[in-house]
C-alpha cells in the first residue's frame, strides 16, 4: 500500500469534510454520544444539515500559515485526514497541536495511521501536544498513540492526566525540533 499525507487547499477541502461525519461516529462510540434532533453528530440542534456543519469546518482553509489540514491517502484513495493547529489555537509553549486523527476503521492495525502521523510530524519540527480520550472506551486510541510517540521520539515525551479545555485527557507532548 502506498501511503500519503497531503495538504488540502479549498478546491480539496470537500475531502476531508466528506470523512469527518465518519470520525465523529467513531467518537460517538468513546463518548456515548447520540447524533441530534435532525440526525447530526454535533452537540447543538443549531446544525440540521451536513453542509451546516461544513460552514464550521472551513475555518481549516481560512487560516493557511496557521490552520494544517491533511489528507491522508491509501493508494490514492482518501482515508482519514490530520487536522494540526498552531498558536494561537494551542496552548502556551505548543507549536503544534494534532486537533483532529482519524483513519477509516477497515486501514486500522495496519500501520498507515502511525506513517502518517510520522509524515506530518516530520515536516513541521517543533513542540508538540495531542490530546486522547482517557476513559477505558479508548484503551486502542491511548495505546496508538502511546506506541506511535514512543517509537517516533525513542521514547522521550511526556504523557499525563489532566483537565483541558475539552475535559480530562490524557495529554501527549514531545519535541522534534532535533530530529
Amino acid at each position: 500500500m502506498k501511503i500519503d499525507v497531503r495538504l488540502t487547499d479549498k478546491s480539496e477541502a470537500y475531502i476531508i469534510k466528506n470523512l469527518y461525519p465518519l470520525y465523529l461516529y467513531d467518537l460517538s462510540e468513546h463518548y456515548g454520544r447520540i447524533p441530534n434532533v435532525h440526525g447530526i453528530y454535533e452537540d447543538s440542534d443549531d446544525f440540521r444539515t451536513l453542509n451546516d456543519q461544513y460552514e464550521v469546518q472551513n475555518i481549516w482553509w481560512e487560516k493557511p500559515e496557521v490552520l494544517f489540514p491533511y489528507v491522508i491517502l491509501v493508494d490514492g484513495i482518501p482515508a482519514g485526514f490530520i487536522l494540526i493547529a498552531t498558536p494561537p489555537h494551542c496552548n502556551k509553549g505548543i507549536d503544534y497541536f494534532v486537533n483532529e486523527f482519524f483513519l477509516i476503521q477497515s486501514l486500522r492495525g495496519k500501520g498507515i495511521a502511525e506513517r502518517a502521523a510520522n509524515i506530518v510530524f516530520d515536516q513541521l519540527k517543533g513542540n508538540w501536544e495531542l490530546f486522547t480520550n482517557p476513559l477505558e472506551k479508548n484503551i486502542a486510541g491511548q495505546k496508538f498513540w502511546r506506541r506511535s510517540i514512543s517509537n517516533y521520539t525513542n521514547g522521550v515525551y511526556t504523557e499525563i492526566n489532566e483537565e483541558t479545555f475539552d475535559g480530562q485527557k490524557t495529554i501527549f507532548r514531545f519535541d522534534n525540533s532535533g530530529k
